[in-house]
Parts: structure tokens; sequence; C-alpha cells
């Protein structure tokens, strides 16, 4: 991993450079947004994927649709967790409520596990969904 962009989206380094890549099936508030500047909740977000993926290595788990219109690879992005399992940071951050769910197809892989754990999230008033 090289550096975090925001919270859904990270630079990492691959043997052919440096490769921006955005999480599948998540959207989280804007930092720099064009029209709008920094969405309420953004840094929050970028925050959170921060501390998630630090400077760990990553493992990127590709879908159908390997890049979107913008050029950037889409992946679900995995890391290391103190127990030496895997977590899928895209999951974690829906868990924490700092990412809602973004289903765009072909890239439907996990997208039932996202809606289930936004509801969580909702239900119990996390993140972005406090009160």
């Amino acid at each position: 991993m090289v550096r975090t962009v925001d919270g859904d989206t990270i630079h990492v380094r691959l043997a052919g450079g440096v490769e921006k890549v955005r999480y599948i099936g998540i959207d989280t508030p804007e930092v720099h947004h064009p029209t709008r500047g920094e969405e309420p909740g953004g840094r929050a977000a970028t925050e959170v994927n921060r501390r998630l993926v630090g400077n760990r290595s990553v493992r990127l788990e590709p879908d159908v649709q390997t890049r979107d219109h913008y050029g950037r690879l889409l992946a679900y992005v995995w890391v290391r967790g103190a127990d030496g399992g895997e977590i899928m940071v895209n999951a974690e951050l829906v868990r924490l409520g700092y990412a809602a769910v973004l289903t765009v197809p072909p890239n439907v892989r996990h997208a039932e596990l996202f809606r289930k754990l936004a509801a969580e999230a909702r239900e119990q008033h996390r993140g972005l969904w406090a009160p």
C-alpha cells in the first residue's frame, strides 16, 4: 500500500508502478468532491480507511469489471488482521458505518454481504449513522 486517498480509494504499488484502487461495492463521503468540496463524514471515513489499511500489504480481489470509466483499478481490498486472519476493508467500512452500499453490476460478488452489514450499522447507529 502506498497511501490512502479517501474513504474508498487507495494508491498501491504493483509490478507496473503505482495504481489508484477504488473499492468495489461501497461509497464513502468525499473529501475532494469537484463541485461540492468536502462532504459531511468524508474526513472520518478517510481516517477509518487509513487506520484499516495503514502501511500494510494489501491483497486485491478483482470482480468481473476490473477498471472503472476513470481508469481506476476496481477491487475488494484485504488486509491481515491482528489475529492473522484476513479482513475485507470494503466490508469493514460498511460494518463500522463509514460507507454506504454502492452496487454497480456486473461487480456484485459481495453485494448481499454489504447490504446485510449496512442494515446492521444503521440499526446500531454506528459511524456516520450515529445520531
